[in-house]
């Protein structure tokens, strides 16, 4: 592996560590807020994935989340026996199933990700929006290059659900 005169091993080190301890800090909130509730992080993912993506099937949610069946299975069973998500037959395709948060669902996922959106605002404040900016474009390409345009169809997705749950000043309709 070649490396650029300005940079070496060890500042990709830095950042592969970086990275590790940002992840560790950015999901500790929601750790301590899903063992009160006997969750682990597969349900976080599930409950977030179905918050932005209202109407999400189960074969798109197998996509995202890249894990087998049978662990999803197990995950959604529990969401939906404890009233957190709840699941629709498509009108297009019968066999389909949609899933959507209930209430219940919703509530917890705002709790789940108001520490995480209170870490990024303060992100935000210290670095200004072109840094924030920049720093989004970097995870983007870290994310593997056959994959992005598919990340960024979901990140728009999910956007537009957002917008459209919410008014024109930003507060749930």
């Amino acid at each position: 592996m070649t490396h650029s005169k300005k940079h070496t091993a060890n500042d990709f080190n830095d950042a592969i560590e970086l990275m590790f301890f940002a992840y560790r800090d950015f999901i500790a909130d929601p750790d301590t807020l899903l063992a009160a509730h006997e969750f682990g992080r597969a349900h976080h993912r599930v409950l977030h994935f179905v918050a932005t993506n209202p109407g999400i099937s189960i074969a798109d949610l197998l996509d995202i989340l890249r894990v087998t069946k049978q662990s999803l299975a197990r995950v959604l069973r529990e969401l939906i026996d404890t009233q957190y998500i709840e699941q629709s037959i498509g009108q297009d395709d019968r066999r389909k199933r949609l899933l959507h948060l209930t209430p219940k669902g919703h509530d917890l996922h705002s709790q789940l990700i108001a520490p995480q959106i209170r870490r990024f605002e303060a992100v935000l404040l210290q670095l200004g929006e072109p840094a924030f900016e920049q720093w989004k474009k970097t995870m983007r390409h870290v994310i593997n290059s056959e994959n992005r345009d598919a990340t960024d169809a979901l990140i728009d997705r999910s956007r537009r659900a957002d917008t459209s749950r919410r008014g024109a000043d930003g507060d749930k309709v």
